[in-house]
């Protein structure tokens, strides 16, 4: 899997006052809707369930209504797990044959080993070409969105895993400041200063099994760089060789600083605590900010690159698919134009706290986290996330998870990089 670079978000400006809309939103020229006789309903599966997930899977509803307002949608959302409740799910009733107008995945890996391989997507090449994407999806998800030479998603917003958002008023309470960029060393300084004052450095809530996969492939990132980092998942970049064992330490020392009662917390829950004040930090992917955004206390929080990942950019890509057999195909590729559109896209970043899949949007409207981060994932190498299914296939993502559960309890490096490379070996990674 290679590194990417994005294209600019620079190329046309699309204006929208704000969320509301919406409900004045005319149809773009050349967008076409699918007649819709006998057909009132439309059922989307996804796992936003969350207050900033699902303020903005809300605001994509509303851009569904404003191309076809007669229709009745389904919200078929799932909660829990981190979408791998959902997942579950999901697998149930495609092996049923009970499949959802359209479902929320991401790209590469996971679309491909669960979705694509099995027989459950429909190509939208046409989609594709009829909606002009493939000028304004940048090449690097659109490698990510194809499978065997034909695009199976349409991406619809991008988000950034290796982040760590803090309180400003906390650290500076403690006497800390904190620059544009953090190094490792410079992190652990400021836990010290944190740890002392008894306040928990870094949030981690553990309770959904993805949060700590997603803090390791940061540290990883961090000590790797961006082209090692991805050497991690083509069999280029050896499991068992020293910079991943220096990222193994990096994690259990990070594991000193952290909240005892992560095992009963999610990632909101661990962003709540930055939020009110009794954390430093969190590291965990944008989504978090829009948290704070819904919240209404985006002012008080800081963020930054995980340490020493300045330049990297751990892309994690939501989009939705066209079923086989959709109950109600007509709106379900109405719906794939309706998320697909600079609108859509733009209203629903912020609350998201993703920035648009399209580079055609003006990044000025965008607020300021959205903007600095468009302006790193156009500058940035960008790589996939493991955590979130992009870079690995589903059973060596899960070994991943289940090796990072243990060392959360053994708290032993050794045996942590041990398992990593055991279940390396295991994929025949570059086979």
């Amino acid at each position: 899997m290679d590194v990417f670079r994005s294209k600019k978000m620079n190329r046309r400006t699309v204006t929208l006052g704000s969320a509301a809309a919406f409900a004045a939103i005319t149809l773009a020229p050349g967008i076409k809707l699918a007649a819709q006789e006998a057909e009132d309903q439309l059922e989307v599966f996804s796992w936003w369930t969350a207050g900033s997930e699902a303020a903005g899977l809300d605001l994509l509803f509303a851009a569904f209504t404003a191309m076809a307002p007669d229709v009745e949608i389904i919200n078929a959302a799932v909660a829990g797990g981190a979408g791998s409740n959902a997942q579950a799910a999901l697998q149930t009733r495609l092996a049923g044959g009970d499949p959802p107008d359209s479902w929320q995945s991401h790209l590469a890996k996971e679309l491909e080993s669960r979705y694509v391989e099995p027989g459950y997507c429909e190509a939208i090449d046409d989609l594709w070409e009829e909606e002009g994407w493939g000028d304004v999806i940048p090449e690097g998800l659109a490698a990510q969105s194809t499978i065997g030479g034909s695009k199976y998603i349409i991406p619809v917003g991008v988000h950034r895993g290796n982040v760590v958002f803090f309180n400003k008023q906390v650290l500076a309470d403690n006497g800390v400041e904190v620059a544009e960029t953090i190094s490792i060393d410079e992190f652990f300084t400021i836990a010290d200063t944190l740890k002392a004052a008894g306040i928990t450095a870094l949030a981690l809530g553990s309770k959904d099994g993805f949060e700590t996969p997603q803090l390791f492939e940061n540290i990883l990132a961090s000590r790797l760089g961006a082209e090692a980092y991805v050497g991690l998942w083509d069999g280029t970049t050896a499991w068992d060789g020293d910079e991943v064992k220096a990222a193994c330490e990096d994690l259990v020392k990070v594991l000193g600083y952290v909240n005892e009662d992560h095992p009963a917390l999610t990632w909101d829950g661990a962003m709540s605590k930055v939020m009110e004040g009794t954390a430093g930090f969190t590291s965990m992917g944008d989504w978090a900010y829009g948290n704070a955004v819904v919240a209404g206390v985006q002012d008080t929080i800081g963020y930054a690159a995980h340490p020493g990942t300045d330049g990297i950019f751990i892309s994690v890509v939501d989009g939705f698919v066209l079923p086989v057999g959709a109950p109600h195909p007509n709106n379900a590729r109405t719906w794939l134009k309706a998320v697909g559109s600079a609108e859509a896209q733009i209203a629903f970043a912020p609350n998201k706290g993703c920035i648009p899949a399209r580079t055609d949007v003006d990044a000025s409207t965008l607020n300021a986290y959205g903007q600095w981060s468009a302006a790193d994932f156009a500058d940035s190498a960008v790589v996939p996330s493991n955590a979130h299914g992009a870079a690995a296939a589903p059973k060596f993502q899960a070994a991943i998870g289940e090796a990072c559960v243990n060392v959360l309890v053994s708290l032993d490096a050794a045996s942590f990089q041990m398992e990593l490379a055991d279940a390396a070996a295991a994929a025949e990674l570059g086979s």
